[in-house]
């Protein structure tokens, strides 16, 4: 369930997908609805809440995809090993997707109607969010384990939510300043999303989810410690 993975090892991935390698800020995924529902601070936490929900549980869901059903060997649980189900991968992840989205789009209107109709026509193309489809295919190609997976997709969507309520924010207040001419709206947005974006990835080149299988810094240090254990014991004795 872990690999080679530690809880530290977790929360640098953690921080990593949050704020290093931004999944718009860094990828740029996911770009239409960040730009398109980002006018109000309302509507653009509740988008972000909604693609949140939906990258974590879609991602979990086509990681049991892969190791289940698409992966190498992954139908050896029903005696088909020999048979590779890998060119329908991009297809059922899709599905997966759509397929939730459709039940949050559901509850949503049930328990929230004034948010659904201020996302209109973008909730349901949640589904062809490319930062969610992106996320899943991130994952399976750097083979995380289940949980190592769903902290990157979970963290993923929490990237995903503060970038947009970031710009949602910045727009607003935008709204009562004097924006020069020919850079209103989307133009001014463009930049502030740039300068985001340059102050995101400042950070690139610190890779906190890397583990190094021949760190042997734990054992020097258990070492030292029962050598001094050792020493303090034969000091009392003397």
């Amino acid at each position: 369930m872990m690999g080679p993975f530690s809880a530290l090892n977790l929360l640098g991935l953690a921080i990593q997908s949050i704020f290093i390698q931004n999944i718009i800020l860094f990828y740029f995924l996911g770009m239409c609805s960040y730009l398109a529902c980002s006018n109000k601070f309302s509507t653009a936490n509740g988008l972000g809440a909604a693609v949140f929900v939906v990258i974590s549980i879609s991602g979990t869901l086509n990681w049991l995809v892969n190791h289940f059903i698409t992966g190498d060997g992954a139908l050896a649980w029903a005696g088909l090993s020999d048979i590779n189900l890998g060119f329908l991968e991009f297809l059922i992840y899709i599905s997966v997707i759509a397929a939730f989205v459709q039940v949050l789009e559901i509850v949503i209107d049930k328990f929230s109607p004034t948010l659904y109709r201020a996302l209109g026509m973008y909730l349901p193309l949640i589904t062809v969010n490319c930062a969610i489809l992106g996320a899943s295919l991130f994952a399976t190609v750097r083979q995380y384990p289940f949980v190592p997976n769903l902290v990157y997709v979970s963290s993923a969507g929490l990237g995903w939510w503060l970038a947009i309520i970031l710009i949602a924010t910045i727009r607003e207040k935008l709204t009562y300043s004097k924006i020069p001419f020919g850079l209103e709206g989307m133009g001014m947005t463009f930049i502030v999303t740039g300068l985001m974006a340059l102050g995101f990835m400042g950070f690139t080149g610190i890779a906190l989810d890397k583990i190094d299988q021949d760190d042997t810094y734990p054992e020097l240090v258990k070492s030292a410690t029962t050598h001094l254990e050792e020493t303090t014991l034969d000091q009392k004795n003397y």
